[in-house]
């Protein structure tokens, strides 16, 4: 007899045996994908991809060919041919945000003049508005303890919204794209207010972003109840959104997007699975990650400024006896860079500035040096098949706790970040009209003779 439920989310023994026969029945043995070949994840052992599409938007460079061999290099990141580090700098130079124009490269394949760039901002600030009565009757009825899955419902709902959602359209798709990447900030922060609101009876306020304002500086208004934030604090931000804006069609998320398109579906499903894939935290999630992972180092490290203390909480987490006891020091090595991230190269420079503006000095030479010292402990206990450097989770958990931001908004602000790559790759999959994607599977499982359902 089937157990009662008691509530909705409840776990029954029957549940439970029922998923032990999940495990037995469908686990495979590890070894087998090296006995058939199969490069789990796409990725062989040195860390190079299969190739699975082409591409405009981005690459990840990690390496160099000489004579057949592959040579690990300091790592480049480029935006339609651009290198990241160059746009940066040319943000800075000139001291402005440089988001909006950043998502106008991703989308148009080349840098905005003055004038289109003004134009374009003016066309993002006309579709920040959301449908009347959405805010009170999506995002506020129901709030979801994931702002995530808040993000997603709020995007899927949009859908009922749009006469023309399924129209798959150049013209329509970037139309749809224009207005989820000026409303995702909206849904973001909103989603997070309503839920702190109905689940832990904090005052609720509600602030409409400005047209005068930044993404960046959106955010930091909208979030804070007096709206009040430094020009570092929006410059960081800025800088973050922007580095984390795409990464090329192979991360988990943009190729999520690139499949779903394939299949010849709506934008809203499309960019609803690309967040569904970023919630998770072997993606989007680190970053939290690794700032839980420095909260438990600070309290187990009693001198901040002794290598050998470090060294032996980093060999703890390795050993499984920290943290969360995986194994593994989050922040450190990545699926394709070797020797550096060039987005934690440039990002460190920002994150020492406001760390000395938010009198934090001592946390960032603590991350300075687990940063110094993770290779070499690593290196220590693992065979290691390529170089480990810090990614761009290392410091940007970090960075959003001296912004103040909510960990629950950690991972929303990354997708407020990726969208316009999520767009830009969409459409590139659409205009390039190729076949649905559909990678194959081998089958393992020995053919069995069917048992008459009287004789089992």
């Amino acid at each position: 007899m089937v157990q009662k439920l008691n509530s909705y989310s409840e776990i029954t023994e029957d549940i439970v045996k029922l998923s032990e026969r999940v495990v037995s029945n469908m686990q495979i043995n590890p070894e087998l994908y090296t006995k058939y070949e199969v490069k789990r994840g796409l990725r062989d052992i040195s860390g190079k991809g299969v190739l699975a599409g082409l591409t405009n938007i981005a690459e990840v460079k990690s390496y160099t060919i000489d004579d057949g061999e592959m040579i690990p290099c300091e790592g480049k990141l480029y935006y339609h041919g651009y290198d990241i580090d160059e746009i940066v700098k040319g943000f800075v130079k000139n001291k402005r945000h440089g988001f909006e124009e950043t998502i106008y490269l991703l989308l148009f394949g080349e840098l905005p003049t003055p004038e289109q760039l003004k134009f374009f901002n003016e066309l993002l600030i006309a579709y920040r508005d959301l449908p009347p009565s959405f805010t009170r009757d999506v995002i506020l009825k129901a709030p979801s303890r994931d702002m995530m899955n808040s993000l997603a419902r709020s995007v899927l709902t949009l859908y009922s919204y749009d006469e023309k959602a399924d129209d798959i359209s150049i013209p329509n798709i970037l139309r749809q794209s224009l207005q989820l990447i000026s409303l995702f900030p909206r849904l973001a922060v909103y989603g997070y207010h309503g839920f702190k609101h109905y689940h832990e009876d904090q005052s609720l306020y509600i602030h409409a972003p400005l047209p005068e304002l930044s993404t960046a500086q959106n955010i930091l208004y909208m979030l804070r109840p007096d709206n009040q934030y430094t020009a570092l604090e929006a410059e960081v931000l800025d800088i973050a959104l922007v580095l984390h804006a795409d990464h090329g069609g192979g991360n988990n998320s943009t190729f999520t997007s690139r499949v779903i398109t394939s299949s010849g579906t709506d934008t809203y499903s499309t960019i609803a699975a690309a967040i569904g894939s970023l919630k998770g935290p072997k993606h989007g999630g680190a970053n939290i990650k690794v700032s839980q992972m420095f909260d438990d180092m600070k309290e187990k490290v009693k001198n901040w400024e002794d290598d050998h203390q470090i060294e032996q909480y980093l060999a703890d987490l390795l050993d499984k006896k920290a943290f969360d006891n995986s194994g593994l020091i989050y922040g450190m090595g990545h699926a394709v860079y070797s020797l550096s991230d060039p987005r934690a190269l440039i990002f460190k420079q920002y994150v020492e500035q406001l760390s000395n503006e938010k009198g934090l000095a001592d946390e960032f030479k603590l991350y300075s040096r687990v940063e110094r010292l993770a290779p070499e402990v690593i290196g220590a206990k693992r065979k290691t098949f390529k170089g480990v450097s810090a990614n761009v989770d290392f410091y940007s958990g970090f960075v959003y706790k001296m912004l103040e931001l909510p960990e629950e908004l950690f991972t929303p602000i990354f997708a407020i970040s990726r969208i316009p790559g999520w767009c830009a790759h969409r459409m590139e999959e659409i205009t390039g009209s190729g076949k649905i994607i559909r990678p194959a599977y081998k089958n393992i499982r020995k053919h069995r003779e069917y048992v008459d359902f009287n004789n089992r």
